[in-house]
């Protein structure tokens, strides 16, 4: 039977005791889940990569501008700026973040990793990491298996979704996965991938989701770019093998915690936070107003 992915000290068991990879314990799930060989599995990960590029691309490229007009071309203000704060590649790096996820908030095409919410991490993050560090595709879907791994237990212990956990299981979930690549492509150990999570999460513990307006535009997006660079950090950090001083796994039993007692108005619902404050308001307003759709009378038949 193969390993459920219930928590990443039974990942990490399994895989020694079975002799695999951690890798290969995700490709033999997804067989027996979903009747996936590998190749097949590799095959569709491949085309969300792709997919995930692209939404780089069109987010550096394309008109950026949402329907409520809160977002607006960020990502090509942030990308073109001619100062860097620390460096050329970090500034690349919070621009692919929000391009990607602008694209999303424009209606355009994304990959869920694992939300749409947070689709702008993963592309940031494996993006930037390929042209820095000139990681082969065949390295990215690998790391892409362990970042589908650490989702599955992050589902399973606490939760990846805003309206369930706050944007600490959306974003924080995303961030945690892309910590995860970081240190796999750079041929961190079990130890160290599960370091990187656990310290990514523990930056991201108690963080609310309150969407201005209902819609996930404001702050969603500016999270994005943030939780990219949390990840980076925390990869960092782990690779240097800096404990996390507490277990990846009751890090995020934490959050589990933290979510469930979170108040409603913090999850997903537009009531409190951001959402809540006078500007927010006012913008929901606006853009409630102006998204109505007048519908002719129905016709009754005679």
């Amino acid at each position: 039977m193969p390993f459920l992915f219930d928590s990443f000290e039974g990942w990490k068991t399994y895989s020694d005791t079975q002799k695999m990879s951690l890798v290969d314990v995700v490709l033999e799930y997804e067989a027996t889940q979903k009747s996936h060989s590998p190749q097949e599995t590799k095959k569709g990960l491949l085309r969300a990569w792709e997919v995930m590029k692209d939404a780089v691309h069109t987010g550096l490229e394309e008109d950026m501008t949402s329907r409520s007009g809160m977002i607006n071309n960020g990502a090509k203000k942030v990308y073109r700026y001619p100062k860097a704060v620390l460096s050329k590649e970090f500034q690349q790096l919070i621009a692919r973040a929000l391009a990607a996820k602008e694209v999303n908030s424009c209606m355009g095409r994304v990959v869920a990793a694992p939300t749409a919410g947070a689709s702008g991490i993963m592309p940031g993050v494996l993006y930037t990491l390929q042209e820095i560090h000139q990681i082969p595709d065949e390295k990215i879907i690998e790391a892409m298996l362990i970042a589908a791994g650490i989702a599955l237990i992050m589902e399973q212990k606490a939760s990846i979704a805003g309206a369930v956990g706050g944007c600490q299981a959306e974003t924080g979930t995303a961030a945690a996965m892309g910590a995860g690549a970081i240190v796999y492509c750079l041929d961190g150990n079990t130890d160290q991938i599960f370091t990187g999570v656990a310290i990514t999460v523990q930056c991201m513990l108690g963080l609310v989701c309150d969407p201005v307006a209902g819609l996930v535009e404001i702050p969603c997006v500016v999270r994005n770019a943030s939780a990219a660079a949390i990840a980076n950090s925390s990869a960092q950090i782990a690779l240097a093998d800096v404990s996390s001083v507490i277990p990846v796994d009751e890090v995020i039993e934490a959050m589990g915690e933290i979510g469930a007692s979170m108040e409603t108005r913090y999850k997903e619902t537009a009531l409190g936070g951001l959402a809540a404050t006078k500007t927010g308001q006012a913008i929901a307003r606006r853009v409630l107003i102006r998204d109505i759709e007048i519908l002719p009378d129905e016709q009754i038949p005679s």
